[in-house]
């Protein structure tokens, strides 16, 4: 079973005609993310309430700070995401005690 370290939800409401936009900066964030910062990938959802989520793993806690300390992977595609953000909540951190996802 492969151990994850740390996880993050991330969850926000779009500004309408935005959704596009938000996923192609998501995606171009999330692949630099694990390309040059270590991360172990993520997942987007849309939610029935109408809310935006991403599920995102890190090897540790550490990882995923040493991260954000870096600032923006890439900033233009950072505020073409925040762009068409309407709300952010805030980000629930998460430790896994036990882990039956399927993955490689």
């Amino acid at each position: 079973m492969k151990r994850i370290g740390f996880a993050v939800i991330y969850r926000w409401r779009l500004r309408k005609g935005l959704e596009e936009q938000f996923q192609q900066s998501w995606a171009t964030i999330t692949e630099l993310f694990l390309a040059e910062r270590g991360a172990l990938g993520s997942r987007l959802h849309h939610a029935d309430d109408g809310t935006w989520v991403a599920y995102a793993q890190w090897p540790s806690r550490e990882a995923w700070e040493a991260s954000r300390k870096l600032g923006p992977a890439d900033p233009s595609s950072s505020g073409l995401m925040a762009e068409a953000i309407a709300e952010s909540f805030e980000p629930i951190l998460l430790a896994p005690v036990q882990d039956y996802l399927l993955g490689d």
